[in-house]
């Protein structure tokens, strides 16, 4: 019997996660605080904070719970409730704090956090380089994505072997369907099968990282020169306070050496500026100066509180506040070649972050002045302008004419609409990825205004959340049409199935594509991979349908497993 899971809030996310879940012919049953519309089955009405609810969705008799709350306190209440209830039970956590699910996953045993910004973002920002991706693998400490290769008659690799492709370590096949007569990958590469008109190939490409930065020295230059520009308007009242004051100084310079013609200049001067500054100086100065003098000095010393007090209220708002480090971290807009994200929230910083670390130029443009990220860009050297990225004047700012690309990924679906409709009226071939929450306007969206890409990030993260909870490391996901595709990484113990086997035999038997294999000494890829035989000790990653990972756990005496042994 497949694995019990439990999928505890269904709201947009976790009513995704749940059909997905039985799309996939696993035995779900959700938890949801009020009632469904329509008819679901299979769904407790009640608070997945209480006892009796976790109970009657049979808690003690689950595999694993899927927590899908929107609220990080709700999540970790029914962890803490379903853990005195079933110790053993596995948890997959959505959590929106990054640092709280880090710690949760090193103090508890089978529980693991998954964030939908973090999962959506690459496929946001693969989308705005140009890459239609499906899904994500995170092999060889980077990110790769996964797309869908449809055979047809002008596409570049109708006639090839499978064999070429597959002998590279830069693209990693991930399954094939063959138009004509079924079978599996490793089969047809094994066969020197060749594509034809109508075949599917899944497919992973090694990214690309960009190397073209500036150096540092230079781009701190030109960062100074743009503050300087920046600052121009708080600099022109600075600037007119310290005249002022330089003004007063001198005046009364002035009027005590005309006063005093035996006072010399330094003393003159000692004696205004501590009496404006009140700093104090030579009294002896006026203690014998008509009483217009020692009324002009009280003058001076009410105007020169002013405006010593101005300009110490400036310089401190400059050195103390903030102003000082916009000033010196003030990052260049570039001139080409830039993307530019239009909303810097949970999910922005993290394709934001993406974009920066394969080497592209970004521009943030934020309407929050307070908002929480913004240090985190700035300490990355990008630059953030704020505004309304909806008004042209924004955009154009931003140097949009000559951008590569721009993202609308604000919290607000119509906000989005109408920052993405005017980039295209400005720049109508520009490539513009756009954020909303309902899959089916996505799709429509993409196609009407011809966006590069309308996304859903709870239909992007819902895939990784199921395949999470079937079982499994799991290293990344892909849908296409009611597949789920995963990759794993499966650890060869003495007592796992695949123990002692060759690869290329059990990759058949199991339908599993192998994409390396990790053993004490080395890495092995390609052809050798294909040789080589599964001891205890070694990883495999690979890939294959998520309904059929129990196969991973099953027993020696299964028929599967009798099938790899004969």
């Amino acid at each position: 019997m497949k694995p019990r899971i439990i999928v505890c809030g269904l709201g947009r996310t976790g009513y995704r996660i749940f059909c997905l879940l039985r799309q996939q012919g696993a035995q779900v049953v959700g938890i949801n605080a009020t009632a469904l519309e329509g008819e679901v089955s299979d769904v407790i009405v009640g608070d997945g904070r209480s006892a009796s609810t976790l109970l009657a969705a049979g808690i003690r008799e689950a595999h694993t719970l899927v927590l899908a709350s929107t609220s990080d306190s709700v999540n970790l209440s029914i962890l803490v409730q379903a853990r005195v209830l079933n110790p053993h039970i596995r948890v997959i956590d959505r959590l929106f704090n990054a640092s709280l699910g880090h710690c949760l996953d090193r103090a508890l045993p089978d529980h693991v956090s998954l964030s939908v910004s973090d999962l959506a973002a690459p496929i946001f920002a693969f989308a705005a380089l140009g890459n239609q991706a499906i899904g994500q693998l995170h092999l060889c400490h980077q990110t790769w994505p996964m797309r869908e290769e449809w055979i047809d008659s002008a596409h570049p690799w109708l006639g090839r072997r499978l064999s070429d492709l597959w002998d590279n370590r830069a693209r990693m096949l991930i399954y094939y369907l063959a138009a004509r007569e079924p079978v599996d990958l490793v089969s047809a590469v094994g066969q020197g099968r060749v594509l034809e008109v109508g075949d599917r190939l899944i497919v992973a490409t090694q990214p690309h990282v960009r190397s073209g930065r500036r150096p540092i020295l230079p781009r701190k230059l030109l960062k100074f020169v743009t503050g300087l520009h920046r600052f121009q308007e708080y600099g022109r009242s600075a600037l007119l306070v310290t005249l002022a004051l330089l003004l007063t100084i001198f005046a009364a310079t002035i009027t005590y050496l005309c006063v005093d013609r035996g006072l010399s200049i330094v003393n003159a001067l000692y004696f205004s500026v501590g009496m404006i500054t009140g700093a104090g100086g030579n009294e002896g100065v006026v203690e014998q100066a008509p009483d217009s003098i020692k009324f002009f000095t009280v003058i001076m010393m009410l105007v020169g509180t002013a405006v010593v007090g101005i300009f110490y209220a400036l310089l401190n708002d400059f050195v103390l506040g903030t102003r000082f480090r916009q000033f010196w971290d003030a990052a260049h807009v570039p001139n080409r070649g830039h993307y530019i994200v239009c909303g810097l929230g949970g999910l922005g910083v993290k394709i934001v972050n993406q974009l920066h670390q394969q080497g592209h130029e970004v521009v943030v443009i934020e309407a929050d002045a307070n908002g929480r990220f913004l240090g985190v860009a700035r300490s990355l050297g990008i630059p953030v302008m704020q505004g309304d990225a909806s008004l042209s004047a924004v955009l154009r700012s931003a140097n949009l004419q000559r951008a590569a690309g721009l993202l609308a990924v604000t919290s607000d679906d119509t906000t989005n609409l109408e920052i993405a409709l005017t980039a295209k009226g400005l720049v109508p071939r520009l490539p513009v990825v756009v954020r909303n929450q309902d899959f089916q306007f996505a799709q429509m969206a993409e196609q009407v205004f011809d966006f590069e890409a309308v996304l859903s990030p709870v239909d992007l993260a819902a895939p990784a959340f199921a395949a999470a909870a079937l079982g499994g490391r799991i290293l990344g996901n892909g849908l296409t049409g009611d597949c789920l595709w995963v990759a794993i990484a499966t650890m060869i113990t003495p007592a796992h199935p695949f123990c002692g086997q060759q690869v290329r035999t059990a990759a058949i038997a199991a339908d599993f594509v192998p994409l390396y294999l990790e053993t004490p000494t080395q890495e092995i890829h390609s052809w050798s991979l294909l040789d080589a035989y599964l001891q205890p000790g070694d990883v495999l990653y690979l890939t294959m349908l998520a309904n059929r990972l129990d196969q991973l756990w099953r027993s020696p005496s299964s028929p599967l497993m009798q099938e790899l042994h004969s």
